[in-house]
């Protein structure tokens, strides 16, 4: 963990990786991915230095109005 890491995220660090090892998951490389995932949380909440946004999913962010689809009318009898 980097030297600016508060206790707390030092916690879940060594949480998480002892989880990981616990579960057999990600075999050799659980502190690799512990670091990374609360890096990530540390950079959302914003206590790193260079901290950006979080990147926003689905595109644009709007959605387009369905032109294809036309409204179904019964035929006269």
């Amino acid at each position: 963990m980097p030297k600016g890491a508060s206790p707390k995220r030092e916690r879940e660090y060594k949480e998480l990786e002892h989880k990981f090892e616990e579960e057999g998951r990600y075999p050799g490389r659980e502190e690799e991915v512990a670091a990374r995932i609360v890096n990530k949380q540390r950079a959302e909440a914003g206590e790193t230095k260079d901290s950006k946004p979080p990147a926003r999913r689905g595109g644009t962010g709007h959605r387009r109005a369905n032109t294809t689809r036309t409204a179904r009318r019964s035929k006269p009898s």
